[in-house]
């Protein structure tokens, strides 16, 4: 057990993100819970410390690609506890825009698990890196239970061009689509961007 650092809290907060338990829960979230749970400012500390991670579940978040792991400082873990979490929250209410396309099917979806894949870029962020657009910095796959449907969401993580003068990115921008696994997966996805072009929200 790696020794606590003053002044880190181990105090955890609960999502917003409901659970459907999956086959093997992290050794990190307790059984029985609705709600993930997530990592406390002194599990961060010691997750970047080992190696050079932030854990939510049993996904990766913000590797760093060259394997030297970060040098994560105490002070700092407030702040980086509080965006994790807050990009989760804005993650799963990305998800929930598409599986309100299923509200008659199933009224409660869950989050089942994660899977961090930092280093495989997804078809479209080839597509859109070719077309002259930067690349994500993170990739995570979440698997929804739809009411006993496991549903698949692709989630790319950009990082927003920094203001002058400043030298961290001002915001991360969050490319969240079903996997095209099925062709009813296809097809919301044609549907959501018929609704945005018919919305005219794309001349704002």
């Amino acid at each position: 057990m790696p020794p606590e650092v003053p002044g880190l809290s181990s105090q955890r907060q609960t999502s917003n993100i409901p659970m459907s338990p999956p086959e093997k829960l992290p050794p990190h979230q307790q059984s029985g819970q609705d709600f993930w749970v997530y990592p406390s400012e002194q599990m961060f500390f010691n997750a970047m410390k080992r190696k050079g991670l932030l854990l939510f579940d049993r996904h990766d978040w913000m590797v760093d690609r060259r394997g030297k792991g970060w040098d994560p400082q105490a002070d700092d873990m407030r702040s980086v506890v509080a965006i994790h979490n807050s990009v989760n929250e804005r993650a799963w209410r990305e998800v929930m825009a598409w599986e309100r396309l299923h509200c008659q099917e199933c009224a409660e979806p869950r989050l089942k698990r994660f899977q961090g894949r930092p280093s495989d870029l997804s078809p479209k962020a080839r597509l859109l890196n070719f077309m002259g657009f930067g690349l994500p910095f993170d990739r995570h796959d979440w698997v929804v239970d739809r009411c006993g449907k496991e549903v698949r969401y692709i989630i790319d993580f950009y990082n927003g061009a920094p203001q002058p003068g400043q030298r961290a990115a001002a915001a991360f921008f969050l490319d969240v689509r079903p996997a095209l696994d099925s062709f009813e997966a296809a097809w919301d996805r044609v549907r959501m961007q018929l609704s945005w072009v018919t919305s005219g929200r794309w001349r704002d």
